[in-house]
């Protein structure tokens, strides 16, 4: 008898879950990452099986009955439950149309095993007729010599049956355990071909990620130089800050100083517009006197013009004085003329009297004209 390698009749990725035996509820991942889950067929036990192997384990040898039913819970996760094994067995694929190819696939295995189980059904009962037997028929019991031949016969019949029947066990078992070992090495060579597309993927995404630190690093380190540039010239600047905040202080004092300065010249300032003030209105008072003065003064020129008509007795230096006085003042000389101008009208030359008969009669004549120095103004007044 020659054994042959079996190839799976359909294989797919998927996550493996086992249901929780505790609670019946939660799946417990049977792997990190996604495996290779196949269908097999046992032809040594004509039988139907669904293998998933993760490193040396066999996470899934589940032998597919006709009872047995797949669900689809979601659009990518199906379930089966297995009462050979006690569990329930969960996958996750990568996407819904993996999921309904897997699910087909079940309902095809499943009617296959169905039909596989008919035909061995009715192998078993024509090697044994006797089992179509009802239970109600008798088999009449064969007449045996007790020392004829046909003992010896019967006995070496069912002796030859038993060894066939044992070879056969033997057979059958040393081909069932060679169809696992089969499907186990075939699950672990996908696992690990698998495992290592998975590494030649991270090799290079490793190679990627390193180009990509050398770039990050070499940004790194450039802003590390210009931080620390940065950091020189602000400790420099703190040096420059503390001289500066020294000037700023003596600046400080010498404008306080200013302030102080100023105030004071601005109360010179204002002390001197108000004696300026004064000074304009004595000003005022002494222009407003000399206008007063010179019309007085005018007037007495005047008056002493007019004295000079009446008494002819005058000399001509009182005139010269009064005419003087007559004239405008300065600011500088006017006290000087005043004084002038009085002298020469209430101090006079005398009038030297003459005892001849025209001028007594003369002065006899006109007594108003009389000049008395006591009463000058009387005169004056009868002038007027």
């Amino acid at each position: 008898m020659s054994t042959t390698r079996e190839q799976p009749i359909f294989s797919t990725r998927a996550h493996v879950f086992q249901i929780d035996p505790a609670t019946k509820r939660n799946w417990i991942p049977a792997s990190k990452h996604a495996l290779t889950v196949s269908y097999f067929y046992d032809a040594t036990r004509n039988v139907y099986r669904i293998i998933s192997v993760g490193g040396t384990k066999a996470i899934i040898n589940s032998t597919i009955t006709p009872n047995m039913t797949f669900t689809k819970t979601s659009q990518k996760f199906g379930q089966w439950a297995d009462s050979r094994a006690n569990t329930v067995y969960g996958l996750g694929f990568a996407s819904e149309q993996h999921l309904s190819q897997f699910a087909e696939k079940f309902q095809e295995v499943k009617e296959a095993a169905r039909l596989a189980r008919e035909k061995s059904q009715d192998k078993t009962e024509l090697t044994n007729p006797a089992l179509n037997i009802t239970s109600h028929q008798v088999l009449p019991s064969p007449i045996i010599s007790s020392n004829g031949p046909g003992e010896d016969k019967l006995f070496r019949s069912q002796s030859a049956d038993v060894e066939i029947t044992t070879e056969k066990e033997r057979l059958k078992k040393m081909l069932s355990e060679g169809s696992v070992s089969e499907v186990q090495w075939e699950a672990e060579f996908f696992s690990l071909q698998d495992n290592n597309n998975k590494l030649v993927a991270a090799l290079h995404e490793a190679n990627a990620n390193v180009d990509q630190w050398k770039k990050q690093l070499a940004a790194y380190q450039e802003e590390t130089e210009t931080l620390r540039q940065r950091v020189a010239e602000l400790e420099s600047q703190g040096a420059h800050d503390s001289s500066s905040e020294n000037n700023k202080e003596e600046l400080s004092q010498t404008l306080e100083e200013l302030e102080l300065l100023i105030k004071a010249k601005d109360e010179e300032i204002q002390m001197l517009k108000s004696q300026k003030c004064g000074r304009w209105e004595a000003e005022g008072e002494r222009e407003e006197t000399l206008q007063k003065l010179q019309v007085r003064m005018a007037d007495l020129g005047h008056l002493s013009t007019q004295i000079r008509g009446i008494h002819p007795h005058f000399s001509s230096e009182p005139k010269s004085e009064f005419c003087r006085a007559a004239m405008p003042i300065s600011a500088s000389g006017w006290w000087e003329q005043f004084l002038a101008c009085t002298s020469a009208f209430f101090h006079p030359p005398r009038i030297t009297q003459r005892y001849d008969m025209g001028h007594n009669q003369q002065a006899i004549a006109n007594p108003a004209f009389t000049y008395s120095p006591l009463a000058p103004d009387v005169g004056l007044e009868q002038d007027r």
